[in-house]
């Protein structure tokens, strides 16, 4: 079976299940899209990976690995979406030890993930992208699209997109915004800081 080479295409908010987003992947010299319901911590977890100016005062589960695996001198080579099942993605990690491959079962979520701070490449099968890929253009309610895909932009998705259910915070001034900002920035509250740092925007 062929495997078919994905690059991320974008971050979506879902509109079929609340507080979940879209990862939507494209197939690599095709025009094939791969949507792949996922989190929102792993969908902020991707965005961050992705921008490369933003980090987190401590590490996210995903930097933490990676780092363990480093220490470790084990290497993510690459992701492999396997199999669907009842509309659930199942991926494996390919890593790399001593010259020695092992496999390793994870979420889809996950191992994009990873394969993102490993500047891993991403493959399926051409048997998954015949059963779950669409040609047409996705059309969420909210979007990404880029050729080159650029994190700061799929940040701001994600933060436009939670600032839908957000609380109203239009009657805080800017300085009792940015103290509530550097409240939850070091909470690690970052749902919240991206709420509040999109009221702080729209001024």
């Amino acid at each position: 079976m062929s495997l078919k080479r994905l690059n991320i295409r974008g971050i979506s908010y879902s509109q079929t299940q609340n507080g979940a987003y879209a990862l939507v992947l494209k197939e690599v010299d095709g025009s094939r899209q791969l949507p792949i319901v996922i989190g929102a911590f792993e969908a902020q977890s991707i965005a961050i990976a992705l921008e490369k100016e933003l980090s987190p005062p401590r590490p996210l589960t995903h930097d933490l690995f990676k780092t363990f695996a480093q220490r470790f001198s084990i290497v993510v080579k690459q992701v492999i979406i396997h199999k669907l099942v009842d509309g659930v993605f199942y991926s494996s990690l390919i890593c790399e030890r001593d010259k020695i491959e092992e496999i390793i079962d994870a979420r889809t979520s996950d191992a994009i993930a990873l394969a993102v701070r490993f500047k891993a490449p991403v493959f399926t099968y051409e048997n998954i992208l015949e059963e779950a890929g669409i040609q047409q253009h996705i059309e969420p309610d909210k979007k990404l699209e880029a050729e080159e895909l650029d994190g700061e932009e799929i940040i701001e998705e994600l933060i436009n997109a939670a600032a839908q259910e957000m609380d109203d915070y239009s009657k805080f001034s800017i300085p009792e915004l940015n103290k509530m900002l550097n409240e939850a920035v070091s909470n690690e509250d970052y749902e919240l800081a991206a709420q509040i740092r999109d009221e702080i925007s729209k001024r």
